[in-house]
């Protein structure tokens, strides 16, 4: 088992290098929710990109159910996306993070992780945007101590900051 957590700012290349280290057969756990009609093109975008090689597990909200149900290496793409649908949907947050490092552990195969990197921002001005970006934070940081290789994306070039990249 291994964990990569692979980290960045919007379009900073985190999903493609995320999916270069995955190897089949492959899973790929999807957090997005498509809302409106731009939401749901990007999606088709993204499906039709990765191509039939992966297995999409759909998990809005049950990371850890999802990762019970994959199989192979499996890519979660991405945090950020899930904890926001935790949020709105107005779940208790430390309790589900706490799921899902629970079920991290166990996992018996290759896991990559994507999330992005929100505390390099001006502080939001509204309550609710700081707490989501300090859960966002802590999240992150817990799912850093346990992962075996953690990499910061800056303009598409992979930056390791723990570990080493998997093969």
């Amino acid at each position: 088992m291994s964990i990569t957590l692979v980290l960045g700012g919007a379009r900073s290349g985190k999903s493609r290098l995320a999916e270069s280290l995955c190897h089949v057969p492959r899973s790929y756990i999807a957090t997005a929710q498509a809302f409106d009609d731009e939401m749901r093109a990007r999606i088709a975008k993204h499906r039709e990109q990765r191509g039939i090689a992966w297995t999409t597990l759909e998990a809005p909200l049950d990371l850890a159910g999802a990762l019970r149900a994959a199989a192979g290496d499996v890519l979660l793409d991405c945090l950020t996306l899930w904890l926001s649908n935790l949020v709105l949907a107005e779940r208790a947050v430390e309790p589900e993070i706490d799921a899902l490092l629970a079920q991290l552990a166990k996992m018996p195969n290759k896991v990559v992780i994507v999330s992005n990197e929100l505390g390099l921002g001006l502080v939001p001005e509204n309550a609710l945007g700081r707490r989501f970006r300090d859960l966002h934070g802590v999240m992150n940081q817990r799912v850093a101590a346990m992962a075996d290789c953690v990499v910061f994306t800056v303009a598409g070039i992979p930056q390791v900051i723990k570990g080493r990249l998997p093969e």
